[in-house]
């Protein structure tokens, strides 16, 4: 694989989550587990501390800087070529396992429903007491006629279940 193709994989990791992307990419410790946990390439032999120790050697980056660019990516990649397969040479290897991966995935987003939610609140069966009334069979809206109260002693005043109605005594 050609490194055109690794430096099109290291800048699309790059500019994973960020707002815009920078002219010089550069890749932070979180954005590098990423690569590797994306793409499948950790192992019982080879797990994320494995790249959070390389990440952080004096060979990829000083310890003033918070990102490595390219370079340090490429020095990176043969560290951890040598500690998966156990040689250095090994890391074309590694380049062509992460050249033929796929690029970030955003993991745990909210997916977009395939049932629309008109379906769910039309759906009288779910609907108790008065609600209920508000649909017909279909499950087509009633209107107005769906909401008005139809108990007789609702436009009195009185309660439904009342039994005293006109039994006060209006001298009181």
């Amino acid at each position: 694989m050609s490194d055109e193709q690794l430096l099109d994989v290291f800048k699309s990791f790059c500019a994973f989550g960020a707002g815009s992307k920078d002219s010089q990419p550069l890749m932070d410790n979180a954005k590098f587990g990423k690569l590797f946990r994306d793409l499948k390439l950790y192992d019982k032999k080879f797990t994320s501390t494995d790249t959070d120790i390389i990440f952080n050697r004096p060979e990829v980056k000083s310890k003033t800087e918070r990102k490595i660019g390219i370079a340090g990516f490429k020095k990176a990649l043969e560290l951890c070529a040598e500690k998966k397969y156990g040689s250095k040479g090994d890391v074309q290897k590694l380049i062509d396992k992460i050249c033929a991966g796929k690029g970030p995935v955003a993991v745990g987003a909210t997916k977009q429903s395939k049932t629309g939610g008109v379906d769910r609140m039309t759906d009288t069966s779910m609907y108790t007491g008065s609600h209920k009334e508000r649909f017909d069979e279909s499950g087509k809206g009633k209107g107005l006629e769906g909401r008005k109260d139809h108990d007789a002693n609702a436009s009195e005043g009185y309660v439904g279940g009342y039994k005293g109605k006109d039994t006060y005594d209006k001298t009181h």
